[in-house]
């Protein structure tokens, strides 16, 4: 079926590890590569498994406190190029871009972190940037990439690695990004919330 697609390279962010050592164990076990960066990668090789960093991709270091780390166009074209576009392909491989075919984000805590009474600095800290942009990034290529926009989902991946190996259907890879359209419309309803007040 030309609609199932196989998750080859996984590049995951996350702010809560809880429940991501089982993600790991069965992606590993289908050959799925790992691409990471900061606190992550080194939870996945904490894990015992092999993760490339987003910086060696790059070539940029994590900068500005860690505010800007994945935003860069080898990662974000890694994510939005077209596998069935000409023009895409040729020029992902001129820029030597590499296809990322699944995305496990978990959000920095904005909402965790206005109820427990932080200071604005921290409160602003707490807004997560690259996060939020992989979530729509791979939510808008959905017919290429699988997107897991929140650790509530790390269970229906599971699910699917289970039943059908490192492969999905176009409807399901629809059915994450509809998840995920709903975590970030979530996010940024929070946040704009706490503006107005």
């Amino acid at each position: 079926m030309a609609e199932m697609k196989k998750m080859k390279t996984a590049l995951i962010s996350v702010f809560h590890k809880d429940g991501l050592d089982e993600l790991l164990k069965k992606l590993n076990a289908e050959g799925v590569r790992f691409l990471s960066t900061g606190g992550t990668q080194k939870f996945i090789e904490e894990q015992g498994y092999e993760c490339q960093k987003v910086e060696e991709v790059t070539t940029y270091p994590s900068i500005l406190g860690g505010r800007v780390k994945t935003l860069h166009p080898k990662v974000f074209g890694g994510i939005l190029g077209r596998r069935d576009n000409e023009g895409d392909q040729e020029q992902m491989k001129q820029y030597d871009i590499p296809e990322i075919d699944l995305v496990i984000v978990d959000l920095y805590p904005f909402e965790q972190t206005v109820a427990s009474g932080a200071s604005e600095q921290d409160i602003i800290e707490k807004i997560d940037i690259g996060g939020i942009s992989l979530i729509r990034a791979a939510a808008k290529n959905f017919k290429d990439v699988v997107i897991v926009p929140s650790k509530a989902e790390y269970g229906v991946l599971l699910d699917i690695l289970d039943k059908q190996g490192a492969e999905t259907t176009l409807e399901q890879r629809r059915m994450f990004a509809t998840k995920a359209f709903g975590v970030s419309s979530h996010y940024d309803t929070a946040i704009h919330s706490w503006f107005e007040k």
